[in-house]
């Protein structure tokens, strides 16, 4: 770090970031991201690493920020790997910055704060996304970039978007950006537009744990980490809008595209058998869901995060889902492999 008062916003982001991580309602597995610009550094979430462990573990890799964005400016597509960006001496441990690394570069405020909020993300993935956010963020700068894919897509997204005072940013079908220039500011905003933008979630019956049992004897299904991902099942609008397609790319990511829903009289052996492959997860109407027994702690975290982020959807509202072409894009990118591969690690 360059200053000791650059040290001491570290710290503080790191604390802030571990809190950050272990809200389910905030974040998810190794989704979002967090940095601090330091002089010409930007020290930034390491790729892979989950912000829950920001002061377990050592998971900010320090960037060079110039070079950077002058690759971003001329669409070199070496920004979309900030890897080739990154500080090797001070990063004796080789972590990848983070996917969004750009986005976080091209925000000219000190500290930005990029979270999976599920409240930001139930109204990014509607039609209707920018009328209803300008309804409820009156009084603040914000921007709504529409769906590109994380890298270099999104900040060239972002940098047609940005205007002076522009500290919130709700990305299409994707998230929640705020910046600011010291923590304690970074975290007041992220709260204040949390609040403005939450929404209920619809009340659902418990899951019948016994008939999930029931369906997954003799197959590889187990129940899934958190109780609150049966909700996507139980909720007849929540499971359509499920079925329907890929509301985000960490839901392609960890759990494949769309959602598979078991047909009456199925058990998770027969889904199987019907499909041809094991779906990561399966949605049994009234009764729950099964995960993979394979299904790694990301994908767990995000079937809850798709429980929780359909619930709060409007049910008339007209949906933006993922394209084919978008779906593929993020299946085959190598950025996300390189993630997988350190989820499915533990990371």
């Amino acid at each position: 770090m360059a200053t000791q008062a650059d040290a001491q916003e570290l710290a503080a982001l790191r604390t802030l970031s571990a809190s950050i991580g272990l809200n389910p309602h905030m974040t998810q597995a190794a989704g979002g991201n967090t940095s601090l610009k330091a002089g010409d550094t930007l020290w930034i979430k390491a790729s892979g690493t989950w912000l829950r462990d920001a002061l377990s573990d050592d998971i900010m890799v320090p960037v060079a920020m110039a070079p950077l964005l002058k690759a971003v400016e001329e669409r070199d597509p070496t920004a979309d790997t900030p890897q080739a960006f990154a500080i090797d001496e001070l990063n004796p441990r080789g972590l990848r910055p983070s996917i969004e690394t750009t986005v976080h570069a091209l925000m000219p405020q000190r500290v930005v704060l990029h979270v999976h909020c599920v409240d930001t993300i139930s109204l990014a993935v509607q039609a209707d996304a920018e009328a209803e956010v300008a309804r409820r963020l009156g009084g603040i700068e914000w921007a709504y970039v529409p769906y590109c894919r994380p890298g270099l897509p999104l900040a060239r997204g972002i940098a047609e978007k940005l205007r002076p005072g522009v500290d919130v940013l709700i990305l299409g079908n994707h998230g929640l950006v705020v910046a600011a220039e010291t923590v304690t500011e970074a975290e007041r905003l992220l709260h204040r537009v949390r609040s403005l933008l939450a929404r209920p979630a619809r009340a659902t019956a418990a899951p019948d744990i016994a008939a999930l049992a029931a369906l997954a004897d003799g197959s590889v299904y187990r129940l899934p980490a958190d109780i609150e991902a049966h909700a996507v099942a139980l909720d007849e609008e929540s499971r359509r809008m499920a079925e329907a397609g890929s509301l985000y790319p960490d839901h392609v990511i960890f759990l494949g595209q769309g959602s598979v829903v078991a047909k009456p009289g199925e058990n998770a052996a027969g889904v199987a058998a019907r499909l041809g492959t094991a779906p990561v997860a399966i949605l049994f109407p009234g009764a729950g869901v099964l995960m993979r027994g394979d299904a790694s702690a990301g994908a767990d975290a995000m079937q809850r995060c798709l429980a929780d982020v359909t619930a709060r959807v409007d049910g008339a509202a007209r949906l933006n889902y993922l394209t084919t072409a978008e779906n593929d894009e993020l299946v085959n990118w190598d950025a996300e492999q390189y993630r997988q591969k350190l989820n499915a690690t533990g990371g």
